[in-house]
C-alpha cells in the first residue's frame, strides 16, 4: 500500500531540519516550500529528494545559511547578482519578487544570478509568476558539473541545462520544464543506485557507443548523457543547451571557463508583462486559443488525450493535497537517517 504523507507536515519537517542544520528561517521556509511542491507536481528526482544533500551542503559550509545576494549591476531591467552560494531557492523566488515591479514598469525585466547554489526543481516558481499575469522564462546550468556531450561527440560539457517557461492563460496555465538532454542526472543517479536500467539507450559510455546503463556516468573515464533528440537528432538538444550557456553562464560573466567553486547554478530568469506588448486580453486569447486546440485533439493510438504542459502535474498537486503526498520509496529513507542526525522524526504517514 502506498504512504501518504501530510503536504503541510513535511514542509514543516524540512524547515525545522534546514533550520536546525544552521539555515534561516526565512530562507528554510522558501527551501523547503519549494521541495515539497516539486514532489506535489510529481518531479519527485528534484523535491524533496534533495533534503538531505542540501542538509550536507550546509554542514559542509559549502551552502550559504543566511544574508542576501551582492548587485554586481543593476540598469532597472537588467540585473545580475552574486548568490554568495546562497540556496537556490530562496533566490529565484526572491529574484521573482524583485523582477515583478520593473516588469509592470519596462515590460520586461531580467535576472542573471551566478554563484547560486542548486535551485531545485524549476517548475515549481512558474505559478508565482503565472498567478500575478505575468509569463516567466527560466533556465539553469551548473559550471561545476559535466554530464552532457555536444551531439557528435563522446566527452562531458553541459549539465541537463533545464529551461522553463510559466504562460499564463485564462484558466491552466502552461508550465514547461524540459531539460535540453534527454534524461538528468538525477535520474540516472537513482536508477543507477537501484541497479537499474533505462528502457532505451539514453547514455553514451566512455568509447560512444549507445548504452541503456545509467552507470556510464561513474566510469573512468566517463560516459555521458545523451542531448535531446537522441542518436539522430541530438543537434537539437546540443543547441538547446548552448542557448541555455550563454542565458546563464555567459550574460553572467561567470561560467565554465571558470574554476568550478561546488554543486550550483547559474541562473537565467526573465520575466514579461503581455500589458506591455499586444495587450493582456489579446495574450490570454491567443494562449486559450492554442490550449483549446492542443486538449481538443484526436489522440493518437495509446493516448487518452493530449494534455498541455503542466496540466498532469497541476492535477498531481490538487489531488496530492487533497489525499497525501506519496514519496518515492527512496526518499523517506533518505529522510529519516538525516533527521535522526538532529533528533527529529519524519511525520508519520497519514492513515488511509
Amino acid at each position: 500500500m502506498v504512504e501518504r504523507f501530510s503536504a503541510e507536515a513535511l514542509t514543516r519537517f524540512a524547515v525545522e531540519l534546514l533550520q536546525k542544520a544552521g539555515m534561516d528561517a526565512v530562507l528554510a521556509e522558501a527551501v523547503a516550500r519549494t521541495l515539497v511542491e516539486g514532489d506535489l507536481l510529481g518531479h519527485d528526482t528534484h523535491g524533496l529528494a534533495l533534503l538531505a544533500p542540501y542538509v550536507k551542503e550546509l554542514e559542509n559550509g559549502t551552502m550559504a545559511c543566511a544574508g542576501a545576494p551582492e548587485v554586481l549591476s543593476d540598469r532597472g531591467a537588467s540585473l545580475l547578482w552574486d548568490g554568495r552560494r546562497l540556496p537556490g531557492p530562496w533566490l529565484v523566488l526572491h529574484g521573482i519578487d524583485t523582477l515583478v515591479p520593473r516588469a509592470r514598469q519596462y515590460g520586461s525585466a531580467t535576472l542573471v544570478i551566478r554563484r547560486s547554489h542548486h535551485i531545485a526543481c524549476l517548475a515549481t516558481y512558474l505559478l508565482r509568476a503565472t498567478e500575478a499575469g505575468f509569463m516567466l522564462v527560466l533556465a539553469s546550468s551548473d559550471p561545476a558539473v559535466q554530464s552532457v556531450a555536444p551531439h557528435g561527440g563522446t566527452r562531458p560539457v553541459f549539465t541537463p541545462n533545464p529551461i522553463a517557461a510559466g504562460i499564463p492563460t485564462s484558466g491552466t496555465p502552461f508550465l514547461i520544464d524540459i531539460s535540453s538532454s534527454i534524461t538528468t542526472n538525477g535520474m540516472s543517479a537513482r536508477l543507477h543506485k537501484a541497479g537499474k536500467q533505462f528502457d532505451e539507450a539514453c547514455m553514451l559510455d566512455a568509447d560512444g557507443q549507445p548504452s541503456t546503463d545509467p552507470g556510464v556516468l561513474t566510469t573512468s573515464p566517463p560516459g555521458t548523457i545523451l542531448p535531446l533528440g537522441g542518436l539522430s537528432s541530438g543537434h537539437k538538444g546540443y543547441g538547446l543547451a548552448l542557448l541555455v550557456e550563454a542565458l546563464t553562464g555567459g550574460l553572467a560573466g561567470h561560467g565554465r571557463a571558470d574554476p568550478p567553486d561546488g554543486w550550483g547554478a547559474t541562473v537565467f530568469m526573465s520575466l514579461y508583462d503581455p500589458a506591455a506588448f499586444g495587450g493582456t486580453t489579446d495574450f490570454l486569447r491567443q494562449t486559450d486559443w492554442l490550449g483549446e486546440a492542443c486538449r481538443s485533439n484526436p489522440p493518437r493510438p495509446g493516448f487518452s488525450e493530449v494534455r498541455m504542459p503542466g496540466d498532469r502535474g497541476l492535477a498531481r498537486l490538487k489531488v496530492q493535497l487533497d489525499k497525501g503526498l506519496s514519496l518515492h520509496p527512496s526518499i523517506p529513507p533518505m529522510l529519516r537517517d538525516c533527521a535522526q542526525r538532529y533528533d527529529m522524526q519524519l511525520p508519520a504517514p497519514l492513515e488511509n
